[in-house]
């Protein structure tokens, strides 16, 4: 194959190392593929004459071009985030979007750039993936279409979205195994000390970060489920407590925040076991019955379910110091 032309849609906001970590990769597997390799011919562009990136800082940036790939990098992430203001004066970026995808040549989105693909009209009728912290949101916004929030990297008809921030490598390693085969790809892997062996966010997903949903009758329903983490879980007593009917419990529950208590329950143990295998050296067992699992196979089992990984392989991925 011939040089890959690669285009970077710069614009204002955006993550400035969402737009030269792809440019930075593929850089490192042209040397790596040497003079008879195939390359890649990489440019950040804009139809803005300047591009102020996240912080403030200047991007150089050339006028837009006929490229076979497009990347759309994600925007500046922060806890007043306002997604229609962010997204608003954006139009100019958009028409570049939907010109290039016109021409029948594939587009990239970086994290929360999928947004601008959903801004866009791409994503309708097409699995796609952000960030699993605003995953839900893009599905909100756009319901037509499929969103995995656990997927690192999903194409669909020539649209490619990608999870958060560093799955830009996991996307660009994809890139170059497809265009430079995987002896390179594996290559730059090394060189960059980049994992090519990931396959879903669900592992890093911490739902101690994501909204709590509901009113304070929820919200107080969930503090005393985490104050007693281990207790046997008992629908009828945890009616009884708030004195109101298992019915009336589980109805006003599920209202506001759109899942059972069980349901929260266990999400919040496997956090708490989560933390436990990154910070201690206790047993699985040990960690299980903490939690509120005699069976240390049931407590594996669901572990699994919700990371994607048994608890001892999640211990050596995210295992930290305790000195």
């Amino acid at each position: 194959m011939g040089v890959l032309r690669v285009g970077v849609l710069a614009y204002p906001r955006c993550f400035a190392s969402e737009v030269y970590g792809v440019p930075d990769l593929l850089t490192m597997a042209t040397h790596l593929g040497g003079p008879d390799g195939t390359g890649y011919d990489v440019s950040v562009m804009s139809p803005r004459r300047q591009v102020s990136a996240s912080g403030g800082a200047r991007l150089a940036v050339s006028a837009v071009r006929d490229v076979d790939v497009l990347v759309v990098p994600g925007f500046e992430l922060s806890p007043d985030l306002l997604l229609d203001t962010t997204l608003a004066p954006l139009a100019p970026e958009l028409a570049v979007i939907r010109s290039h995808v016109a021409t029948g040549n594939a587009v990239v989105s970086i994290c929360v750039g999928a947004f601008l693909l959903a801004e866009a009209g791409l994503l309708a009728g097409r699995r796609a993936t952000t960030s699993w912290i605003l995953a839900d949101e893009l599905a909100r916004r756009c319901p037509d279409a499929d969103v995995c929030a656990e997927e690192l990297v999903i194409t669909d008809g020539g649209v490619t979205t990608t999870g958060s921030f560093s799955a830009m490598y996991d996307f660009a390693l994809g890139l170059i195994r497809e265009h430079s085969g995987t002896f390179v790809a594996r290559a730059t892997a090394r060189l960059a000390l980049v994992d090519d062996a990931r396959s879903s966010q669900t592992p890093y997903v911490d739902t101690r970060l994501l909204p709590r949903a509901g009113s304070e009758f929820s919200r107080e329903v969930m503090r005393h489920l985490d104050q007693n983490l281990a207790d046997r879980y008992d629908l009828t007593a945890l009616a009884a407590t708030f004195r109101v009917s298992t019915r009336t419990l589980l109805r006003r529950f599920a209202d506001e925040t759109h899942r059972s208590p069980l349901d929260y329950l266990q999400a919040s143990r496997v956090s708490r076991a989560r933390h436990l295998l990154e910070t201690t050296d206790r047993t699985v067992a040990s960690i299980s019955s903490t939690v509120g699992y005699k069976n240390p196979g049931t407590f594996a089992a669901l572990f699994t379910k919700h990371t994607g990984q048994p608890p001892s392989t999640y211990r050596t991925a995210f295992r930290r110091s305790t000195t």
